[in-house]
């Protein structure tokens, strides 16, 4: 029985352990979150996406909780109606809310997870990897993963000096609020000339969710404190001539839920090195512009999981053919993040 650590409780590594626990693994998943996330917007799924859910014996339940959408109403950005765009431009072929979708992956995932913890140290020996943690004492598994995101902890450690993330030229912040448009399960999207305002209600009519994003020169605002990355957003909206601005700069500084992040890429040569391989995001991000990120992580998680089944215990031929059958679909999805973010600020 090969023993496989997992970082990241998101979708990308749930859905790996359930696959490797269906193929008689045992499975320990590591979250540096001291419990389930409940942040992050509706996530959608395409194409392939829908047969894994499907293998996976969730695609009922999950459809269960679709967010109905009916559209996006575009505006000048006097508020003015412009136009308007289908609930597809942003749902895809299925659109659940993220926290519904991971408690779900929890659930069904028959794993070990430990949370409030991360990965601090990974030492390669010919047949183990010893993983060092915050918290928990050190152990020896057969393979490690990393699905922990745009800045992955595991691709820091077993890919050190390699700086893979390129900046898109977006950032911004995300927080709900409430719902004063009055938006029932539709989205308000005010693009500009380098900054572009997006609100939506997809569960709760009496809330919604709000993204103010903004042209920036790089990912720098990521690493500051809350304070700064405020401070950036108003700089960006502080002449714009929609009233209503104000108003949500001020329900910004107000929500407890506060998010700020760049569109980033992350691009590197090899997913692996030794026994250690990364999965979605962390191993290569296409960006949330893309509409893939979700999608992506379970063809991804699938994909890994079969590959290790056919290789008989070879891991290095496994993720060999992991990265051959992914790179293609991987570098499209890419295609499409910066093709969104050329477009999006208008």
């Amino acid at each position: 029985m090969t023993t496989v650590l997992i970082s990241g409780a998101s979708v990308a590594g749930p859905a790996l352990a359930w696959f490797l626990r269906r193929d008689g693994h045992r499975v320990t998943v590591v979250e540096r979150a001291p419990e389930l996330r409940d942040a992050g917007y509706a996530v959608d799924f395409r194409g392939a996406a829908l047969d894994v859910l499907a293998e996976m014996e969730i695609l009922d339940e999950v459809r269960s909780h679709r967010t109905r959408m009916a559209g996006t109403t575009l505006l000048a950005e006097d508020g003015s109606v412009t136009g308007e765009l289908p609930a597809s431009a942003f749902g895809g072929d299925l659109e659940v809310p993220k926290r519904a979708l991971t408690r779900i992956l929890h659930r069904v995932t028959d794993a070990e997870f430990l949370f409030g913890d991360t990965i601090t140290a990974l030492v390669q020996h010919d047949g183990r990897v010893t993983a060092s943690f915050e918290h928990a004492p050190t152990r020896d598994f057969d393979l490690v993963v990393g699905a922990d995101g745009v800045r992955s902890a595991v691709r820091r450690i077993a890919f050190p000096g390699v700086d893979p993330l390129e900046h898109l030229g977006m950032s911004g912040a995300g927080f709900t609020t409430d719902n004063h448009f009055g938006l029932d399960r539709r989205g308000l999207l005010q693009p500009g000339a380098g900054r572009a305002i997006f609100a939506l209600c997809a569960g709760d009519p009496a809330r919604m969710t709000v993204s103010l994003s903004f042209a920036t020169s790089s990912a720098e605002l990521d690493r500051r404190d809350r304070a700064v990355q405020e401070a950036a957003v108003r700089a960006a909206f502080a002449d714009h001539p929609w009233p209503a601005t104000r108003r949500l700069l001020s329900e910004m500084t107000a929500a407890d839920d506060f998010y700020f992040a760049s569109a980033c890429q992350v691009h590197l040569d090899s997913w692996s090195t030794g026994r250690v391989v990364l999965l979605g995001d962390a191993g290569y991000c296409a960006a949330p512009t893309s509409g893939m990120g979700t999608s992506q992580a379970l063809i991804g998680a699938s994909t890994l999981a079969r590959c290790l089944a056919e290789a008989d215990g070879d891991h290095t031929a496994a993720f060999d053919r992991y990265e051959k059958e992914m790179r293609p679909y991987v570098t499209a999805n890419q295609t499409l993040g910066r093709e969104a973010v050329s477009s999006f600020g208008g």
